[in-house]
């Protein structure tokens, strides 16, 4: 993530908090015709405490995301619902948890409602402004090929991203406009050249842009751009050296910590979910014939097999014809209970066994099954890559690209976890972890 993005999300953070506790004090303010600190203080932190699962939501709800920050028909959907859904948890904290002692029956309508204006006010206006104007960033663009044209597509349909592509120079090395290469870049403003890797290795290329860095620009990859706008990295633009560079660099520390914290969470959360837990495997047990625990040879971490722990959600036998990529959404292998935990994600609980001994992470690439990785690493470049890491029940792939079940959809979902092999770190662990909230809502197997 860009200073410049940095910047501009804190900006968004510190707005909506500020508005959170204008909306507080303006609701109490109408509701008692004035405002004592006897008031502010007994509503003081039971509100901060909601405003901060608020904050939360707003994230996993991708408000905080500058790709979604455009004045749209998604975006007031989004930002709407979002809005009723923290009343509604506001709401169960207050009167049926009652965690908090007191109960603002008109005071928490009155600060929904108030947030809700002032904040769909405010957000309007800063996604205005993102938009509006002229983007910081001023890119010359040299080469075609279809990673350019999504990378330019991408950016001229979100200004708010801080990119502009003020010229293309379609013909690479054979423009013509080639020549007056300082020329263009006075006139246009540009302070990005973006290039592809095949035109990188030119040195005519480098020699041109060489003499031009005198005007202060800035010389991108075209991996790079595409990185930074799309959160996922281009296989085609990339090669053995570039893996050697990025991929293989050490992450000690990284690894140091993440597996004894995972292993302590996964059993918290076990013991916590234990119940549900439960109450699944009665169900199973009355409603199909067969096991209650499914167990799967998958690939893990170096290529080693592991048997993956699932609820079972098909019929016995349902394989008898040999692997398949995922079931349909009429697949008649699947049992009505199956069909409910599938959808809720439920059938993956007992992958917390997996985390505690070690074989799979919360957050990782998704371990596929060997007859698959066999097919995978000839049909898709650098798919052997994923088996680096210790595969995860989620994933950057798994929450920003739907379901995959086909070559081409491996192909698309690699280049997500090759974004997350890149940048793994624990910040990141956990954003995918908020998000995967999202994801158990908004998709299904």
């Amino acid at each position: 993530m860009t200073p410049t993005v940095k910047l501009k999300q804190i900006a968004l953070i510190l707005g909506d908090v500020a508005i959170l506790y204008i909306s507080l004090v303006l609701a109490l303010f109408l509701r008692y015709h004035g405002l004592s600190k006897e008031v502010w203080d007994v509503h003081f932190w039971p509100f901060t405490v909601v405003f901060s699962i608020w904050l939360a939501t707003f994230y996993i709800g991708g408000l905080y995301d500058l790709r979604t920050l455009k004045n749209d028909l998604y975006f007031a959907r989004t930002f709407l619902s979002l809005v009723i859904i923290n009343g509604i948890i506001a709401t169960l904290l207050f009167y049926f948890i009652s965690a908090f002692g007191i109960s603002p029956k008109a005071n928490l309508f009155a600060v929904v409602a108030i947030f809700g204006l002032i904040a769909y006010l405010w957000r309007t206006i800063y996604n205005n402004i993102l938009s509006a104007g002229s983007p910081p960033n001023k890119i010359l663009m040299i080469g075609y090929n279809q990673t350019v044209e999504e990378a330019v597509n991408q950016i001229q349909q979100n200004p708010q991203l801080g990119y502009e592509v003020n010229f293309w120079m379609k013909e690479g090395l054979q423009d013509k406009e080639l020549d007056h290469l300082a020329q263009i870049i006075l006139d246009n403003k540009i302070n990005i050249i973006v290039i592809p890797a095949h035109i990188k290795k030119s040195s005519k290329a480098a020699r041109l842009i060489y003499k031009n860095l005198v005007l202060g620009i800035e010389v991108m990859n075209l991996s790079d751009l595409y990185e930074k706008v799309f959160k996922k990295l281009p296989l085609a633009e990339l090669e053995e050296v570039w893996f050697l560079e990025n991929i293989a660099k050490s992450h000690q520390i990284y690894e140091f910590f993440k597996k004894p914290i995972e292993i302590f969470l996964a059993i918290v959360v076990g013991i916590i979910l234990l119940p549900i837990a439960t109450i699944i495997a009665i169900f199973i047990a009355l409603t199909s014939p067969g096991p209650i625990i499914y167990t799967q040879t998958r690939s893990g971490e170096s290529e080693k097999g592991f048997k993956i722990f699932k609820f079972r959600t098909m019929r016995v036998n349902a394989e008898k014809d040999g692997p398949q990529w995922s079931a349909g959404k009429h697949d008649e292998r699947v049992t009505p209970i199956g069909a409910l935990l599938r959808r809720t994600h439920l059938d993956e609980l007992p992958q917390l066994l997996n985390i505690i001994g070690g074989e799979l992470s919360f957050v990782g690439p998704r371990p596929e099954r060997p007859e698959f990785v066999k097919q995978l690493k000839k049909d898709v470049p650098y798919f052997e890559l994923r088996l680096l890491v210790r595969p995860g029940i989620t994933g950057w792939a798994q929450i920003n690209y739907k379901y995959g079940a086909s070559v081409e959809d491996a192909y698309e979902k690699l280049q997500y976890d090759m974004y997350y092999l890149k940048n793994r770190s624990l910040a990141l662990d956990f954003l995918v972890l908020l998000r995967t909230v999202k994801y158990l809502f908004a998709s299904h197997k």
